[in-house]
């Protein structure tokens, strides 16, 4: 009996550690990081897999960090809301001092294997934490803007991952920056979309306008356009050692059509079948992307 009980306790513990890390969104996020990294690092002798395991842990513990003191702040609107009303702390299963035991616990690993990298690495994965639990989480309940302000430590990302590789912020983050920055809105405004009456619950403002219109969805196909320009520019020749080939600006503008094509489909049919598959467009276009990047670095 206790042996079952041990097990369960220890599957339990599991489980809610997954869900207030979030853990999908916690490995999407380590993998631009590690992407990153690779576009970073010279050559693929270059690449230190100390330093990347610790690039991926410590990502890995910063974003669990940003999730878990965001569901500790968030617990009464959690509970609000279908999507998030089982979540480890709204739901009561784990008490508020233990998740934020465990997010400061998280803050201070995810830190130190960032800052034993570099402290350039260190210091972003700070900012990423407060701008997401200090400044974003807040504001969601204020105002549209949130969206915006999540988009910075949203964008970190991408760039710490050759900041950690070059221990250098430069045009080259800077653009990786810009790339995953403007990615936020057609993404996160698909969310907030289909999720409308979900957020509402809470009183959450993630749509621009606020409201499922014309002007949200033409917001969104102009900044599926600003992405697009964004993902081009190491085709130009003007950010640093950070290049595309053509064949790669070929297939990346390719991509970038795609995303532009179902925010426009978003815009004609005003639906939640629409704004989700525009969701489900925008993660695979920035994980292809990311390939892309890659592969032509590494094939050139």
């Amino acid at each position: 009996m206790n042996a079952t009980a041990t097990t369960f306790s220890f599957k339990q513990l599991a489980v809610d550690f997954k869900e207030i890390t979030k853990a999908g969104l916690a490995v999407s996020v380590v993998f631009s990081s590690i992407a990153g990294y690779l576009l970073g690092v010279a050559d693929f002798e270059s690449l230190q897999w100390t330093t990347l395991l610790m690039l991926a842990v410590g990502g890995y513990c910063m974003v669990g960090a940003s999730n878990a003191f965001n569901q500790v702040i968030e617990k009464d609107l959690d509970a609000l809301m279908d999507r998030t009303k089982n979540r480890p702390v709204a739901s009561g299963r784990m008490a508020p001092n233990r998740a934020l035991f465990a997010a400061s616990l998280l803050t201070i690993v995810g830190l130190v294997l960032l800052y034993l990298i570099n402290p350039k690495s260190a210091m972003f994965g700070a900012i990423s934490i407060f701008l997401y639990t200090s400044v974003y989480t807040p504001l969601k309940t204020v105002t549209p803007l949130s969206v915006f302000v999540g988009a910075f430590p949203g964008a970190i990302p991408f760039m710490l991952g050759w900041v950690a590789a070059t221990d250098h912020f430069g045009i080259e983050a800077g653009t990786l920056f810009l790339i995953q920055f403007f990615w936020q809105f057609p993404h996160f405004w698909a969310i907030g979309w289909f999720l409308y009456e979900d957020y509402e619950k809470a009183g959450f403002f993630m749509l621009p306008t606020g409201k499922k219109d014309s002007s949200t969805a033409l917001q969104t196909i102009l900044y599926s356009v600003w992405l697009l320009v964004a993902s081009l520019l190491p085709c130009l020749g003007y950010t640093g050692k950070l290049f595309i080939s053509p064949i790669a600006a070929g297939i990346v503008f390719l991509l970038g059509l795609w995303i532009i094509f179902y925010a426009i489909k978003l815009y004609q049919l005003r639906t939640a079948k629409a704004a989700r598959t525009l969701m489900l467009v925008s993660v695979s276009y920035i994980t292809l992307l990311q390939i892309v990047y890659i592969t032509d670095k590494f094939l050139r």
